[in-house]
């Protein structure tokens, strides 16, 4: 059982529930009318600000490394992040709610084939700075090398206008450029699975334990298959896998 008033308390001291919300991952989030953001991660956001009784308010960004970055500055109160290491230190994550594939984009006549190809010494990779996959990639490559811009957009007009080896990115948005770009392909592998879902800052141990439950039901009650549907994501599905919040820091951010 939840004390609902101090995991509000927790989840937004300000009495509004800041959410940050990434552009940078279209799969998750898409600018609507007037810029105003739609996707599967505005609706887990505006069902937890409803149960909650919280008043929404949406921060967002055009890189996930400017939405970590963003933590130092207490510029949102949950943010809809990918699971990675460097970030558990700071946040709690729940359980995630979609998991998304990692690849590449070559040129079509490109000589490599599979992902653990591209680990290879005259191997360039474009990648967004701070992105889950430029983490990834940055503690996996042995010997490739990566050229990183600002977003993930940006990796991808970086990897074209210098004819780079390939872009990392998640699949449906490389699939849908290539389609849209005569001589380009995408690995039909991946070289890892980016696990989405939703983060609190450390310290905020009950806001956590709140929303892992929260992820929980809306994975069991199909919301999310439901949300990832209507905003055309008919290709993915909601995942679930074991896992829960860590809360064991007492410390407040």
């Amino acid at each position: 059982m939840h004390d609902l008033a101090q995991v509000k308390s927790e989840l937004a001291p300000t009495g509004v529930l800041r959410v940050a919300i990434n552009f940078g991952n279209p799969v998750l989030a898409q600018p609507g009318p007037q810029g105003a953001p739609k996707g599967v991660s505005v609706a887990l956001a505006e069902c937890l600000a409803q149960e909650v009784n919280l008043d929404v308010e949406f921060i967002t960004f055009d890189a996930a490394g400017k939405v970590f970055g963003a933590l130092a500055e207490n510029a949102w109160n949950i943010a809809f992040l990918a699971i990675e290491p460097v970030r558990e230190a700071q946040l709690h994550f729940s359980t995630p709610y979609v998991i998304i594939e990692g690849t590449y984009l070559v040129a079509s006549g490109s000589r490599y084939q599979t992902a653990a190809d591209l680990d290879h010494a005259e191997a360039v990779i474009a990648v967004g700075r701070g992105a889950a996959y430029d983490l990834f990639l940055s503690r996996t490559l042995t010997a490739a090398r990566l050229e990183r811009a600002d977003t993930s957009v940006a990796a991808v007009e970086l990897f074209c206008e210098q004819r780079l080896d390939a872009a990392a990115g998640v699949r449906q948005p490389l699939d849908a450029f290539a389609k849209a770009n005569a001589g380009l392909r995408v690995l039909k592998d991946s070289f890892t699975s980016i696990q989405q879902a939703i983060a609190v800052p450390r310290g905020r141990t009950l806001a956590a334990a709140y929303i892992q439950d929260f992820v929980e039901r809306q994975l069991k009650n199909n919301f999310v298959t439901k949300a990832l549907l209507q905003s055309g994501q008919a290709d993915l599905s909601a995942k679930r896998k074991p896992g829960v919040m860590k809360t064991t820091s007492k410390k407040r951010l």
